[in-house]
């Protein structure tokens, strides 16, 4: 299972709402729903976690291009949420056929262990962090403080940013 939510920065703090991922199938669907979510252009975090496996963070600021960080890229890659913010940030293709394997829970038949290194069209998935460490410096949140969450990394980034009750009422 996985959880996504929505913080929105307004004027008065941060603003959260969870979020169905259903009708998501590419990164700019995503940076669409955080567009909505936002008021008056400013910061939107689309935060993604899969039971403590992994967590990302999208970054959307009014029409900029939405910025990711992906905790462990290939542990992410047997979400399909996780493997769209994957192959966005590798560049890659999304293939038809990658996405009848995926199963509506965001798991994949067949899953690969854990240490593996998955390579597909030629880009090796890494196996740790992966995309814009520094996407939330600015908030409180630095690199080395991102590359270090572990657990319940959502909590560690409310925590950071003074809105953990704004996120936990939409757990």
């Amino acid at each position: 299972m996985y959880f996504a939510a929505l913080l929105a920065r307004t004027e008065d703090g941060w603003e959260a709402s969870d979020t169905e991922l259903d009708d998501v199938e590419t990164l700019a669907d995503l940076a669409d729903l955080a567009r909505e979510a936002s008021v008056d252009d400013d910061t939107v975090l689309a935060l993604i976690e899969q039971e403590e496996t992994w967590f990302g963070v999208v970054r959307v600021d009014g029409e900029d291009d939405p910025r990711i960080f992906i905790s462990n890229a290939a542990h992410a890659t047997r979400s399909s949420y996780g493997a769209m913010l994957v192959d966005e940030l590798l560049g890659r293709e999304e293939d038809e056929d990658d996405l009848d394997n995926l199963d509506l829970d965001g798991t994949e038949d067949g899953e690969a262990e854990p240490d593996d290194e998955e390579a597909t069209d030629d880009h090796a998935v890494p196996s740790g962090p992966l995309g814009d460490a520094n996407l939330i410096a600015d908030l409180g949140i630095g690199e080395r403080e991102l590359l270090g969450l572990e657990g319940d990394a959502l909590s560690a980034i409310a925590d950071a940013l003074g809105c953990t009750e704004v996120l936990e009422a939409v757990r």
